[in-house]
Protein backbone atom coordinates (compact mmCIF):
# COMPACT_ATOMS: atom_id res chain seq x y z
CA UNK A 1 0.00 0.00 0.00
CA UNK A 2 1.27 3.46 -0.89
CA UNK A 3 1.10 6.55 1.27
CA UNK A 4 -2.04 8.35 0.11
CA UNK A 5 -1.53 11.59 2.04
CA UNK A 6 0.01 13.44 -0.90
CA UNK A 7 -2.73 12.19 -3.24
CA UNK A 8 -5.51 13.29 -0.91
CA UNK A 9 -4.03 16.71 -0.20
CA UNK A 10 -3.13 17.43 -3.84
CA UNK A 11 -6.75 17.29 -5.00
CA UNK A 12 -6.26 14.48 -7.50
CA UNK A 13 -9.64 12.99 -6.63
CA UNK A 14 -11.04 9.79 -5.20
CA UNK A 15 -9.94 7.53 -8.09
CA UNK A 16 -6.20 8.03 -7.57
CA UNK A 17 -6.76 7.32 -3.88
CA UNK A 18 -8.30 3.95 -4.80
CA UNK A 19 -5.30 3.23 -7.05
CA UNK A 20 -2.81 4.07 -4.28
CA UNK A 21 -4.58 1.95 -1.67
CA UNK A 22 -5.41 -1.08 -3.80
CA UNK A 23 -4.26 -0.67 -7.40
CA UNK A 24 -5.28 -4.20 -8.37
CA UNK A 25 -8.87 -2.97 -8.48
CA UNK A 26 -8.02 -0.46 -11.19
CA UNK A 27 -7.62 -0.87 -14.95
CA UNK A 28 -10.34 -3.49 -15.17
CA UNK A 29 -8.98 -5.72 -12.42
CA UNK A 30 -12.11 -5.50 -10.25
CA UNK A 31 -14.55 -3.03 -11.79
CA UNK A 32 -17.41 -4.10 -9.51
CA UNK A 33 -15.32 -3.24 -6.46
CA UNK A 34 -14.38 0.17 -7.85
CA UNK A 35 -18.04 0.86 -8.64
CA UNK A 36 -19.06 -0.09 -5.10
CA UNK A 37 -16.36 2.14 -3.57
CA UNK A 38 -17.46 5.11 -5.67
CA UNK A 39 -21.11 4.54 -4.73
CA UNK A 40 -20.25 4.43 -1.01
CA UNK A 41 -18.09 7.54 -1.35
CA UNK A 42 -20.69 9.57 -3.24
CA UNK A 43 -23.36 8.48 -0.76
CA UNK A 44 -21.23 9.65 2.18
CA UNK A 45 -20.54 12.94 0.41
CA UNK A 46 -24.27 13.41 -0.18
CA UNK A 47 -25.04 12.75 3.48
CA UNK A 48 -22.43 15.29 4.51
CA UNK A 49 -23.59 17.85 1.95
CA UNK A 50 -20.24 18.07 0.17
CA UNK A 51 -19.24 17.61 -3.44
CA UNK A 52 -17.47 14.34 -4.27
CA UNK A 53 -15.32 16.21 -6.78
CA UNK A 54 -13.94 14.93 -10.06
CA UNK A 55 -11.88 11.86 -10.97
CA UNK A 56 -13.95 9.38 -8.98
CA UNK A 57 -12.71 6.23 -10.71
CA UNK A 58 -9.26 4.89 -11.33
Amino acid sequence: MNNVHSIITSGQGFGPTIRAINGIECDGGRPETVTARVQYYTNYCSQLGVSPGDNLTC
